[in-house]
């Protein structure tokens, strides 16, 4: 084994996926893996889907997989995340934004599915003052004990901003923008973060015109064990960042109150995409750079839990009941739009795990 070859920990293959490149997992709490694909240009025939024996099969059924179009409120237009969340329900997010495009009404949203029917339990439309034209969103997380059926908080990534926090209150589907444009959320300039991958700038390189920045803003998300900070960090970025969940929820807060409760965690010291925490107060960080995944501890320390050359573009986290922690591999950063047109990924995409002996955060009731 060469150098550049070396490995530090144990990582598994659970499956691979030879066309459409994943970007989000989550494990059930009985342990059925659900993954989703995004309509970025690969043909994608579910945009939702769970492993059975290894093989992608569209959920939850073929309907909600086959959009009529950018504003279908009935079905998946192009899908960034799925989590289960702590009573074992499957979230699905919609961008609404295939191929990055301007959002429309009806194809953002935020949709339940009950487990035990494998059935559309409730559908929550994002209104164009929430999901703005250039709104991207990108994760979620839960806490089921604020409000009388819990909150939702969402990641605006928008490579064009406003960047920002969107908290859904789930009983009355009220949804609102937290921390709009804040620093914290945004892509740190080029003269500050120069993203290394492969041996190479990591570079937004269109077919016609000069290099620019990756603006790619608040993406990573995480919730505490206890439900008191969340966290967040932009893709084009090296700083964590947490917020108050307490001023996220409280409407009475204007902007300044609530930003006056950001916290800036420090430099973890690589861009990262995906977020996930466990019950014990670990975080769990992608760190595109290095081909590995994080983990920091709750006295704010870092250790590498997997280092190994197949993780290419380490994407999303889910921490599973069985102690495993699963992460997607997708070479984001080999697309087209990244070396002047030209799609330097080579299939298979993977979906990984490794044991970490650890628990999923379950914020209930």
């Amino acid at each position: 084994m060469t150098k550049t070859d070396e490995t530090l920990g144990v990582l598994e293959t659970v499956t691979t996926f030879e066309d459409a490149m994943p970007t989000g997992v989550t494990v059930s709490h009985t342990g059925r893996i659900f993954v989703n694909f995004p309509r970025w240009g690969d043909p994608v025939p579910a945009a939702v889907a769970e492993l059975r024996d290894h093989t992608p099969v569209p959920y939850p059924d073929p309907f909600w997989n086959d959009p009529g179009d950018e504003s279908d409120a009935n079905a998946f237009v192009s899908v960034q995340s799925v989590v289960v969340d702590p009573a074992d329900r499957l979230w699905v997010l919609d961008t609404g934004a295939p191929r990055f495009e301007p959002t429309r009404p009806g194809g953002p949203k935020l949709v339940c599915v009950d487990l035990t029917t494998d059935t559309v339990s409730r559908t929550y439309l994002l209104t164009p003052d929430v999901a703005l034209p250039t709104t991207y969103l990108d994760d979620v997380r839960f806490d089921l004990r604020r409000g009388a059926a819990g909150m939702a908080f969402i990641t605006d990534a928008s490579p064009q901003g406003p960047n920002g926090i969107i908290v859904v209150d789930l009983a009355t589907g009220e949804a609102w923008r937290r921390l709009h444009d804040h620093p914290s959320t945004k892509a740190e300039p080029l003269s500050s973060f120069r993203p290394v991958i492969e041996g190479r700038y990591f570079l937004q390189r269109p077919p016609d015109g000069p290099p620019s920045p990756v603006t790619v803003g608040a993406d990573g998300i995480a919730i505490s064990a206890d439900g008191e900070r969340l966290y967040y960090c932009p893709l084009a970025s090296r700083r964590l960042y947490s917020v108050s969940v307490d001023a996220l929820c409280d409407r009475s807060r204007d902007d300044a109150a609530v930003a006056a409760t950001v916290v800036d965690e420090g430099d973890k010291g690589t861009g990262s995409g995906g977020l996930e925490s466990d019950a014990a107060g670990n975080l769990y960080l992608t760190a595109y750079e290095h081909n590995a995944v994080l983990r920091r501890t709750p006295d704010g320390r870092y250790e590498t839990v997997v280092h190994d050359p197949r993780l290419l573009w380490p994407d999303t986290l889910s921490v599973a009941t069985n102690g495993y922690l699963y992460v997607t591999a997708n070479q984001l950063h080999r697309r087209g739009a990244y070396h002047h047109g030209q799609d330097r990924r080579v299939p298979p995409y993977a979906l990984f795990r490794t044991y970490i002996d650890a628990a999923p955060v379950r914020l209930r009731d």
